[in-house]
């Protein structure tokens, strides 16, 4: 006869099984600088078809005010894997090229990954890292410049440390950093480059177009095609999801599919070039729109698509450069109907796409118009799969579950905070449709630039120290209150100095 205590265990094994098997695969598709204007189910005068996108959305939960947590894409992803806003923490406005770092992400921080691991998921990643990370030289030395000259430094025998695996995914296949833009041109395979860069990069045999000069000369491996990229990370998440499948198909999994489409330079794979009318960077939007049709046929191919939630967005809004020419070459706005774009405090560097697909919990067709944030992932996930969060974990991150359901009949968030280019010198606070910007100017772009003039507003009130703005009335970011509306001006600044005195933005938990 089996013993109390065996029959406890086994029935505990049993329920655990049962919870993970009942929990949701998760696919997080992180688009790089798409903007709000640039998905036509936002922006029905996008020239860029993006079928797939669109079909995403009539299947789950478009969000209409959903923000990045910054408006460059370093701090943004340490505040979607972290839940916590990068101007929290040491360096937390810096952007990183090549052999940048170390990682944002503290030893010992929970992470959306570990929390995952830790509720019986298997976790990926794919693609663009660009958290930070530690390469050695030969001696040992940590290298953490991102120079070309620091990179011909790398002992490429050695580990890197700081990356995916050491914040809670088991496997990874990217780059450290923008992956046709930096210096180092070479994939990282678990903790390892196991191809190095073997000469400097050839950029003679590259497009030559206005969207194709975001590309440093750096140094190349042999196996890096820099234009199939992104289809090359499509078929390792693609090889992933098979092989989890294959292996262990009652175990969930979490799969961060970070993609380089659509960050300058535009490099379209042969196949999508000249795919639009709308030059080579509608053709990489075209792309990024196959690449998630792709990942979704793959999830009804393996028959988990009924089991799996996915979710799709930006890490910050379009780039200067693409909006620029978009808008004169092809009348296509990445950041309509928002003022600004990558970098800036206003709408158009932050507020981008996030679209939700769960069956059998999201609508489809549904839209809501709750005010939320990259951020919000992580404690959304933690509700859904049972994860409980420690208070020094996930302190700007909020449950969207609710809301997900149709269930919330109220406002999720108190506030949202916003960092511009600079970090916690650029930052804004936004309570219901108030938005006060606690400096002056964009926070990030030079409106003065050739490329950028002619999108020059007049200021409304030059002589304020900051700006304040009515959303509802004033959706375009034209008519600064600052001066008009002192009370609520203090109201938000004190609140702001309030968040960051904290170090949250969410309640702390009760002792």
């Amino acid at each position: 006869m089996k013993s109390p205590g065996l029959i406890f265990a086994l029935i505990t094994l049993w329920c655990g099984s049962m919870q993970a098997a009942d929990r949701p695969n998760v696919l997080l598709i992180l688009a790089d600088d798409l903007g709000y204007g640039d998905v036509r189910c936002y922006n029905e005068q996008s020239k860029v078809p993006t079928p797939n996108i669109d079909k995403l959305a009539r299947d789950g939960m478009r969000f209409t005010d959903a923000h990045s947590p910054a408006t460059v894409c370093t701090p943004s992803r340490y505040s979607l894997m972290t839940g916590q806003m990068a101007f929290r923490v040491p360096n937390g406005g810096t952007v990183f090229q090549g052999a940048g770092g170390p990682s944002l992400i503290a030893p010992g921080r929970l992470t959306l990954p570990a929390m995952l691991k830790k509720q019986g998921y298997a976790t990926a990643a794919v693609g663009k890292w660009h958290v930070g990370l530690t390469f050695r030289d030969s001696l040992g030395e940590a290298i953490h410049k991102g120079a070309k000259e620091e990179i011909k430094r790398i002992d490429f025998t050695r580990r890197i440390e700081g990356g995916p695996l050491d914040h809670g995914f088991e496997c990874f296949f990217g780059t450290a950093c923008c992956p046709t833009t930096d210096w180092l041109y070479a994939f990282i395979d678990g903790d390892h480059i196991p191809v190095p860069p073997q000469g400097p990069l050839d950029r003679s045999k590259l497009p030559k177009h206005p969207y194709a000069n975001d590309c440093r000369a750096g140094v190349i491996a042999p196996d890096f095609p820099m234009e199939e990229v992104d289809l090359l990370f499509l078929k390792k998440s693609r090889e992933f999801m098979q092989e989890h499948v294959n292996r262990a198909p009652k175990k969930p999994f979490f799969l961060f599919h970070a993609t380089q489409a659509v960050h300058l330079p535009s490099f379209a794979a042969p196949e999508f070039q000249n795919k639009t009318k709308a030059g080579p960077h509608g053709d990489f939007i075209a792309e990024l729109d196959h690449i998630v049709g792709e990942l979704l046929k793959e999830l009804e191919k393996l028959g988990i698509a009924d089991k799996t939630l996915v979710l799709l967005s930006s890490d910050n809004g379009p780039e200067t450069t693409s909006v620029a020419h978009m808008r004169a070459d092809y009348a296509h706005d990445g950041a309509r109907p928002w003022r600004g774009m990558k970098r800036d405090a206003w709408e158009g560097g932050h507020r981008v796409p996030l679209i939700v697909r769960w069956p059998g919990h999201v609508k489809g067709g549904s839209t809501s118009d709750q005010i939320v944030c990259l951020t919000d992932v992580m404690a959304t996930l933690a509700a859904i799969t049972g994860a409980e969060l420690p208070p020094n974990a996930a302190e700007d991150s909020f449950n969207l579950q609710p809301v997900l359901e149709s269930k919330a009949t109220a406002a999720v968030r108190p506030y949202l905070l916003m960092q511009a280019f600079a970090g916690a010198r650029t930052l804004s606070i936004r309570r219901g449709n108030w938005k006060y910007i606690d400096h002056r100017g964009s926070g990030g772009n030079n409106y003065a630039s050739f490329e950028l003039k002619r999108y020059k507003l007049t200021e409304s009130a030059p002589e304020a120290e900051g700006q304040l703005y009515d959303l509802a009335n004033d959706p375009g970011e034209t008519n600064n209150l600052y001066l008009k509306r002192p009370e609520i001006v203090a109201e938000l600044k004190a609140l702001l100095e309030q968040s960051k005195r904290e170090g949250r933005s969410t309640s702390p938990p009760p002792p």
